[in-house]
Formats: C-alpha cells, structure tokens, sequence
C-alpha cells in the first residue's frame, strides 16, 4: 500500500462531495467515486509533492467527473431528483436541509465549467488553488465563479429561496 493512502481516504467526504456534484443516480454515483478512487491509487506514484495531496486527489476527481459528464451527454438517460434516494449529510435544521437539496439541484443545472469551480470554492480552494486543479487562470476562474454565483442567484429568486 502506498504510505499516502491512509490521508487519501481522510479526504473521502471532499470526493464524495466531488462526485455528487457531478452524480445524482447513487449507483451510478458509487462507481464513479470507484473509479476516482482506482485512479488515485494509480496516480499516487506519480505525486511530486504529498504537501498538495488534497489538490491532486480532487484534480483527479474532477477530471474524471467531467468526463463522466461528456460521456453521460452523449447518451443522455434523466434521473430526477428524487429526496428520498439521494444521501446528504443531515444537517441541523429542516430549512438547512431544505437549502442543501436545493443547490444540490441548482448545482446539477449549471454547465460543468461553471459547476467545478463553484464545487471547489464550497470546498475552501481559492483562485489560485481551483486555478492549478483545473489548468485555467485565476482570473478565469474569478469569471467562472461570477457567472455561476448569478445564475444560483437567479435560480434562486425564480423559486423564491431568498
């Protein structure tokens, strides 16, 4: 085993969160987070520096998550949202919960540019750090953050979740 694996799987709730992001369907949703996880394994020999351990993990994940994406809208089959099969963590409040299935959802209808680096930004990445993950400019990902913040915000006052 590799001497980094045990910190990889401490970072499984931010790849989970990664995966669900990208997933709705939970089994389709358990074999891409397999498929991230055997791809880390794989790439581990590969990492320069183990201080940018969490970077590169959830680089992979978003990677083969968008992956998943351009494949999945090549032969397009719907799942809608459905509460009750969809596991999120328990939050404290019926209205916190409320809120969290709502951006789950709101997440989904953004398109993948602007859905990764809002997702790595809600995991506490900045500019620059979401910038390396994804090989764009910061300053690309400033754009891409503003965009995606104005349409949740529209989505948002369309349903009335203000």
């Amino acid at each position: 085993m590799h001497p980094l694996w045990p910190q990889v799987q401490g970072f499984h709730p931010q790849l989970w969160r990664a995966v669900c992001g990208y997933e709705l369907n939970p089994a389709v949703r358990e074999e891409l987070l397999q498929e991230v996880l055997l791809a880390i394994w794989e790439s581990l020999p590969r990492l320069r520096d183990a201080d940018r351990l969490l970077p590169f993990v959830l680089r992979i994940a978003h990677n083969l998550g968008a992956s998943h994406v351009r494949a999945a809208t090549r032969m397009p089959s719907p799942v809608p949202f459905d509460d009750t099969l969809h596991d999120m963590a328990d939050p404290a409040t019926a209205e916190a919960s409320a809120r969290t299935q709502w951006l789950f959802q709101a997440l989904a209808t953004l398109p993948l540019k602007l859905r990764q680096v809002l997702m790595l930004q809600l995991e506490g990445f900045d500019y620059q750090e979401i910038a390396d993950t994804l090989g764009i400019s910061a300053e690309n990902v400033g754009v891409r953050l503003h965009r995606a913040r104005e349409r949740l915000k529209t989505l948002s006052q369309q349903e009335g979740m203000q």
